[in-house]
């Protein structure tokens, strides 16, 4: 526990040694500070097997709050940052997961807000790509059948995207995007531009983006269908000019925030990328 924090620290150890006994069957040897909290929340809710099964996924969410942990600091926010946490009670833990989370806050006018209980769906840090070619001014977007649309009762749950995909534990947003360009499109990036970082559903959900536009080569034929079968991807690419794209989102048919946010930035960008 050499180099924990104190407050995970003493958390521990008041838990007792079958804690400490739980979170070396779950983790073996030597563990990050984050993944022994995303751990902890466990304890006294799923048995050994079931949190090492969620390993990968846990090792994602504490990379992520690594990530988290340094954010900017204070401008316009005026929020004094104190906020008291009870528990936190999974009640859900798939390859996302939902937890109950008990909490009080310092509100605007100085005093606490009642005990509140919240739903919290977790989910990792991820990445979007946009390619871009800037000589032949086109792109690349992925289609693909999404639960978010077919749960509201969307008839076409098929969604126009920039690639997309979680970061893994020790990989950075820019690993990770390049990482996805070969898994969904089979595409090298070039040059990557930072679009924006943003968490796109912040009243509920912990996913945090990385929003790339990468300068590419996009030469006739070279959109597929791609996916990582063990994931059982089915990924179709689509070429599009940069007029084209533009007449796409003004239809309608885009209907993701990611991708949104990126064409409108690749709009304002895109002479100094053709320059």
């Amino acid at each position: 526990m050499a180099g924990w924090p104190s407050a995970l620290r003493a958390e521990v150890t008041a838990a007792g040694p079958e804690c400490q006994e739980f979170l070396a069957a779950v983790l073996g040897g030597d563990a990050t500070p984050e993944l022994v909290a995303v751990v902890m929340r466990y304890w006294g809710h799923l048995p050994v097997e079931a949190v090492r099964r969620r390993l990968p996924a846990l090792r994602v969410e504490a990379a992520s709050r690594a990530r988290a942990a340094g954010a900017l600091g204070r401008g316009l926010r005026t929020g004094s940052g104190e906020v008291e946490i009870g528990r936190t009670e999974p009640s859900h833990s798939g390859f996302f997961a939902l937890d109950y989370w008990h909490l009080q806050h310092r509100r605007f006018d100085g005093a606490m807000s009642p005990l509140l209980v919240r739903e919290v769906f977790v989910a990792g840090d991820a990445v979007t790509v946009l390619p871009y070619d800037p000589v032949r001014d086109r792109v690349l977007l992925v289609e693909q059948l999404r639960m978010g649309p077919l749960g509201r009762g969307d008839p076409l749950p098929w969604q126009l995207e920039a690639i997309a995909g979680r970061i893994d534990a020790g990989e950075t947003p820019e690993e990770a995007a390049r990482r996805e360009a070969v898994e969904e499109a089979g595409l090298f990036l070039g040059r990557l531009e930072k679009v924006a970082e943003y968490y796109p559903t912040p009243g509920a959900v912990t996913e945090y983006l990385y929003s790339y536009v990468a300068l590419s080569d996009l030469p006739d034929g070279v959109a597929g269908v791609f996916g990582a079968a063990e994931e059982a991807e089915d990924i179709r690419g689509h070429l599009l000019s940069f007029d084209r794209l533009i007449d796409v989102m003004e239809a309608g048919e885009i209907g993701n925030a990611p991708l949104l946010l990126t064409v409108l930035w690749l709009q304002r960008e895109r002479t100094r990328l053709r320059g």
